[in-house]
């Protein structure tokens, strides 16, 4: 087993490669008329029964208890959904000097998204942060998400997002909202089984998500989206990215400090809003930009490798900390999820983040 981890200076993200793996697929064989139909239409089944997937597997009595700490999860939200926007639309003076117009729409799309789950889970964990926090605050920016990021797309992408409009919103409900609250729904008679075959049932969530990715690749070369973006321009898209991936880690950690929370939960609040989810944001893309997806999931794609990256070396650093508890003191932490002891983080975070 040791010889099939990753370095844990170097975690790179296993799935970040099977997408990339698609995209190359989708332009050495990309989806062309009736194949890119059926393509599209499989695609479409595939993120309404993830987002079924979604809704069954929340637990309504770990959101219920997650209330109580209102005023985290609060600052959380308010990071996700405010903070990471208004940064978005500051990034706007960078067009057309260092990027362009599509990646610029792109890398705003990128900050409406919500924050992850898994991967804020995995990093809290390996810190010794408030885990359950964590746990509540990613769960809750996934739901909230799936109703503000497309209100919030409305109001700042408008037509520039390449065919969005105000009816994709009704496409958001149609195809995202409805399947999640009736997994939800149904959760009491299936949660058990959701649990049951978790494992499974996670390839189904990444297989989804790759079918996505290739619908939306095939859609793009049909448009030539290669012959739009240089390396110059990709290097440029790096550099904002890591830029604004470090004034949110150092907004969340310092914010949080500022407002009076304790070491624990400054590192729940610092995973958790810090991070922008690529299992919520591929599907999302998918129905609002439609066509027109391909370049606007590319800034994501990018960030999320960076983010875990980035997130796997603080996390740890964090748990060297002089003031950092120790597993047996009574602090609010909980095991740390499969994969997440060993340090590799971004292996346990590809699950849902």
């Amino acid at each position: 087993m040791k010889r099939l981890q990753r370095p844990n200076w170097m975690p790179i993200d296993p799935y970040i490669l099977l997408l990339l793996g698609t995209v190359g697929l989708a332009a050495l064989f990309p989806a062309t008329g009736t194949g890119a139909d059926i393509a599209s239409g499989a695609s479409t089944a595939a993120i309404a029964f993830l987002f079924f997937l979604y809704g069954a597997r929340l637990s309504t009595r770990e959101a219920v208890e997650g209330v109580k700490h209102w005023r985290l999860h609060t600052t959380v939200l308010a990071c996700t959904f405010v903070v990471f926007p208004l940064l978005g639309l500051a990034a706007r003076g960078l067009v057309p000097a260092l990027l362009t117009h599509d990646l610029y729409t792109g890398l705003l799309f990128l900050t409406l998204v919500p924050s992850t789950i898994q991967s804020s889970i995995a990093f809290t964990s390996i810190a010794r942060g408030n885990v359950p926090a964590a746990i509540c605050a990613g769960s809750f920016s996934s739901l909230a998400g799936i109703v503000i990021t497309p209100l919030l797309a409305a109001a700042l992408l408008g037509d520039s997002g390449g065919g969005f409009s105000a009816d994709s919103v009704v496409k958001i409900v149609l195809q995202l909202l409805v399947p999640f609250l009736a997994g939800q729904l149904l959760r009491p008679w299936i949660g058990a089984f959701i649990t049951r075959h978790k494992k499974v049932l996670g390839y189904v969530d990444r297989g989804s998500i790759l079918l996505v990715v290739y619908t939306a690749f095939s859609e793009g070369m049909a448009q030539g989206i290669w012959h739009q973006v240089s390396a110059v321009r990709l290097a440029g898209l790096l550099a904002v990215e890591a830029v604004l991936l470090a004034v949110m880690l150092a907004l969340t950690w310092y914010g949080g400090k500022a407002l009076g929370f304790g070491r624990a939960d400054r590192i729940a609040i610092q995973f958790a809003g810090s991070k922008k989810s690529l299992a919520s944001g591929l599907p999302m893309a998918g129905v609002l930009f439609g066509a027109h997806a391909s370049l606007a999931v590319l800034p994501l794609m990018l960030f999320h490798q960076m983010q875990l990256m980035v997130c796997a070396v603080i996390a740890k650093r964090r748990a060297r900390d002089p003031e950092a508890p120790g597993p047996d003191d009574g602090s609010p932490t909980t095991p740390a999820p499969p994969g997440a002891a060993t340090g590799n983080a971004a292996g346990t975070a590809t699950r849902s983040g």
